[in-house]
């Protein structure tokens, strides 16, 4: 009498060819998502990601000041008064984007490890409050992740450490990388916020962001003051 062989089942067989191919597209799934985060610090350490080397200068020493910065000031303001431009690393003002979830510290200076830690202006704009285009901008995988939440007439508010200052959101922007146009000197107060548009695998080539006007500047010292 001839021996029955047996035959594995057809579910057993598809098991054994495809669970070590699953196995293998999920490892690799994960060491892709795993590149995601260090290819952007990459990015921003050359300046691709952010526009980093637009006139910030880089200390060979980072000296990092955190500041305590009064949300809630309830003494004397002023329409005019005197602005206090921040050192290097110094944290110097508080966003706040309530529509978008929005609210950060903001330092003065513009690398790799101040970005880390908050927003950040870039010195080659003008401190807010003195009459020209702030320019802050901040990583879309951290303190600006719903910034593409924000619309058109939405308040925006920054606490600095020599004024409030309030702001309508008035245009909302989508440009390349390359293009300096609204990071460029204005001869009126804007602020401009922007950071990369989302994007799943590596760093996207384009910025998005918001052009706001001032409808109310509020100084805690008046020019007579600081005179």
């Amino acid at each position: 009498m001839s021996k029955k062989v047996y035959d594995p089942p057809v579910m057993s067989r598809a098991v054994q060819i495809f669970l070590p191919i699953f196995i293998l597209l999920f490892c690799a799934g994960v060491i892709i998502l795993g590149m995601i985060r260090p290819y952007e610090r990459f990015s921003a350490l050359l300046g691709i990601a952010f526009m980093d080397n637009m006139g910030s200068s880089q200390q060979a020493t980072l000296e990092i000041v955190e500041t305590d910065i009064d949300t809630e000031y309830s003494g004397e303001t002023y329409e005019e008064g005197e602005v206090v431009i921040p050192a290097f690393g110094e944290q110097f003002a508080v966003l706040n984007i309530e529509s978008a979830d929005i609210n950060v510290p903001v330092y003065w200076g513009s690398n790799a490890e101040l970005l880390e830690l908050g927003a950040v202006q870039t010195t080659s704009s003008a401190a807010p409050g003195s009459g020209g285009n702030a320019v802050i901008d901040a990583h879309v995988n951290t303190f600006f992740h719903d910034l593409d939440k924000a619309a058109v007439g939405d308040e925006v508010i920054l606490y600095t450490q020599y004024g409030r200052f309030t702001y309508e959101i008035t245009e909302l922007i989508s440009f390349d990388h390359k293009d300096h146009r609204y990071v460029l000197p204005t001869e009126e107060e804007t602020l401009t916020l922007y950071t990369c548009e989302k994007q799943i695998f590596g760093a996207s080539d384009t910025r998005i962001g918001a052009v706001c006007k001032p409808t109310e500047m509020l100084y805690y010292n008046s020019k007579e003051e600081a005179e």
